[in-house]
């Protein structure tokens, strides 16, 4: 198969113990997200995050004129109903005034009258108002005032929905832009990110953060820009009827700015720990899940509640508390609201009974009053999702600023490709590499791998043989020295050009939610249907998947329980067999099948490392008996190398090794040659095909 970065995961959990300590799963291992815990979180820059968020619009310039020009316009027909409205109710009152009045009398009569009767404040409330006595209510000026009010209200929602409606378009085009950058910072990440950062926290961040900050920008963003035009046209359309009421609402706006600035403060650093604590939560769910088979039988269930409660009640209390503190500022934005209500309508009272003011204008003016408030409780309570957007957005922010994988060289190299298979030399000169500076892994390596031979790599855990592997793919980058393919330094090929002549075979099998044939084309997609059956023939995946009932269009679930490990084994070799890489990696890919199941993967990978250079890890020396070459590695260094019968003679590291394995290698050498025996004469062994044969 192609390697990609799918496959740096799977040899990332290789057997060096001098990486970076990993966090431990639930079965005291690595577990299976194989990686550390996630860092404290530091108080962080709402401010400059905010800018930063918001410079991930810049692309919707256009579009964000075109909404600001309709808010802008809806806004304007929004604020002007109150000021007609105002003006239908001093039609009524003045109509219900002057019906009262004797016909035929003039304004200034009934004035004149009502002062000689010592009627003063009711004469200073009629003087500003416009009326004809004994006429009584002008119905045709209500009608068209009150049709006024409902074509400016419907045409205020018009442009408010086309206002949400290119808003809308622009977020989500926002966001799609940002998944598209965190998808090729994931691909642009090195292996050693991954070892560090949970699996869970980091799907966390690309998914929950992601889904949050899209929700905060799309319900933010329309509010703030409604609510701030609001409060302007407000504010202008009481200052043009009261300048004194105008004054008296102006005192909400230092007192709203203080509420959210204390209140906000403190629900900023809460908002960042609910989403800490959410990722924590989301990882160990997802390790759990993925090992809940080891969960039960080591009977760590009480264990593992136990810990998900803990997670679980941290994410709850700083949920809770961002949630409490952040919903005070509405509550606390309506009570200053109020206030300001109950003191214009006494004041505005007092100016109608003294004729100051129209009764129609200090409606408007309350209606004015609530229109103000409300807005800036809005902006008040928006800071609650923007809280929570933007520290999301941090987080999103942190994995888009890690550290990057060395670039391709700017002139890359290319190894040549021959026809006749004499392609895929590999020397090691003089290499060195270590996970970190203080720890040394990997010392002055040298090794050369003839094109066709098979370099099988032993020796016991933590020697570095799968960290040899990893440097051939470069998953990591050398310290010093050089590794060759064919010639060429593989530091001047393209990452993509070097891992597309590579093929893989991993102890930890992985097939991904599709057919078998999916899965087998999956080493190259541009594979014909003969070519994909002629794979799977040549290692024996054609013999069981034909006993099945759907054949190759059979589907796997995502865990590909319904078909046992070894044959999930033989998909894998098959995959990579039709892939016809120039260099071959064999990793552990024996270890976790049976006696019987092992001999059909041995052979199907004889046809596959035939005429092409091949590095087979193995625990199992019966397995590498008849390499080319074997190389013994302790603490990093090549010890000893040479064939199998060479190195026994020598007595050394790898003799030991040999003995340590097959003190009493009978049983198993006797089961081989039988199974062996029954494929020379054309019979098949019974592998095992239940779940779980492991």
């Amino acid at each position: 198969m192609s390697t990609t970065e799918d496959a740096a995961n799977e040899t990332s959990t290789g057997s060096t113990p001098t990486r970076p300590a990993p966090q431990r799963g639930p079965m005291g291992g690595r577990g299976p997200m194989g990686g550390g815990g996630a860092p404290v979180e530091k108080p962080k820059n709402f401010g400059s995050s905010l800018k930063r968020l918001m410079g991930r619009l810049r692309p919707e310039s256009f579009q964000i004129i075109s909404v600001t020009i309709l808010a802008v316009i809806g806004v304007v027909f929004s604020v002007l109903g109150p000021k007609l409205l105002g003006e239908g109710t001093n039609i009524i009152f003045s109509g219900a005034i002057s019906a009262q009045m004797p016909a035929g009398a003039t304004k200034a009569e009934v004035i004149a009258g009502l002062r000689a009767s010592g009627q003063d404040q009711l004469a200073d409330m009629i003087a500003p108002m416009q009326l004809t006595p004994g006429e009584g209510i002008d119905f045709a000026a209500l009608g068209s005032v009150l049709l006024g009010v409902l074509a400016l209200y419907v045409l205020a929602s018009v442009f408010m929905w086309l206002q949400g409606f290119v808003l809308n378009g622009s977020v989500q085009r926002t966001i799609y832009r940002l998944r598209e950058d965190i998808e090729t910072k994931l691909n642009a990440l090195p292996l050693s990110y991954f070892d560090k950062m949970q699996r869970g926290e980091l799907l966390s961040r690309v998914t929950n953060d992601i889904d949050n900050v899209s929700q905060s920008l799309q319900q933010t963003l329309s509010q703030a820009l409604t609510s701030i035009l609001t409060v302007i046209g407000v504010v202008i359309m009481m200052f043009s009827i009261s300048p004194v009421l105008a004054g008296v609402a102006l005192v909400t706006i230092p007192l709203t700015v203080l509420i959210t600035v204390i209140i906000g403060k403190r629900s900023q650093k809460l908002f960042v720990s609910q989403w800490k604590h959410t990722g924590e939560l989301n990882a160990r769910i997802e390790e759990t899940f993925t090992g809940h088979s080891l969960v039960k039988v080591f009977g760590r269930q009480k264990e593992t509640n136990a810990e998900f409660t803990a997670k679980n009640e941290q994410l709850y209390g700083a949920s809770f508390g961002a949630q409490f503190v952040s919903g005070i500022i509405m509550p606390a934005m309506m009570f200053v609201g109020n206030l300001v209500y109950v003191a214009i309508a006494v004041i505005g009272g007092l100016m109608v009974a003294s004729g100051q003011m129209l009764l129609g204008d200090v409606q408007a003016f309350i209606q004015y009053s609530r229109q103000f408030t409300q807005p800036l409780s809005q902006l008040g309570s928006m800071a609650n999702l923007l809280q929570s957007g933007v520290a999301s957005a941090e987080r999103v922010f942190e994995l888009l600023d890690a550290d990057e994988q060395s670039s391709d060289a700017a002139a890359p190299a290319s190894a040549p490709l021959k026809a006749d298979g004499g392609s895929g030399r590999l020397v090691f000169d003089d290499v060195t590499f270590r996970y970190t500076e203080d720890k040394p892994l990997i010392e002055h390596l040298n090794l050369v791998a003839e094109p066709g031979h098979t370099i099988a790599i032993v020796g016991p855990t933590g020697a570095g043989k799968t960290t040899l592997v990893n440097l051939i793919m470069r998953f990591y980058e050398l310290n010093s020295g050089r590794i060759t393919l064919d010639g060429v330094d593989i530091a001047t090929m393209t990452r993509a050009d070097l891992r597309g002549r590579m093929g893989m075979v991993l102890q930890d099998t992985w097939l991904f939610g599709g057919t078998i044939r999916d899965n087998i084309a999956y080493g190259r997609s541009d594979a014909t249907e003969e070519e994909i059956l002629a794979a799977a023939r040549a290692t024996y995946v054609d013999r069981f998947v034909r006993s099945l009932p759907e054949g190759y269009d059979t589907v796997l679930d995502d865990e590909a329980g319904n078909i046992s490990a070894g044959e999930k084994q033989l998909i894998t070799i098959a995959r990579a067999f039709l892939a016809q890489p120039s260099v071959l990696i064999l990793d552990e890919a024996t270890s976790s099948v049976d006696t019987r199941t092992e001999l059909l993967v041995q052979k199907a990978m004889s046809a596959l490392r035939s005429d092409r250079t091949s590095f087979v890890i193995a625990h199992r020396l019966s397995t590498i008996r008849d390499a080319d070459l074997i190389v013994v590695m302790e603490n990093g260094h090549i010890v000893e190398q040479g064939t199998h019968s060479a190195l026994l003679v020598q007595g050394g590291a790898y003799y030991r090794l040999y003995n340590a394995q097959f003190e009493a290698p009978a049983i198993e050498d006797a089961e081989l040659h039988a199974v062996e025996a029954l494929l020379e004469r054309g019979a098949e062994p019974a592998a095992d095909t239940e779940e779980g044969a492991a």
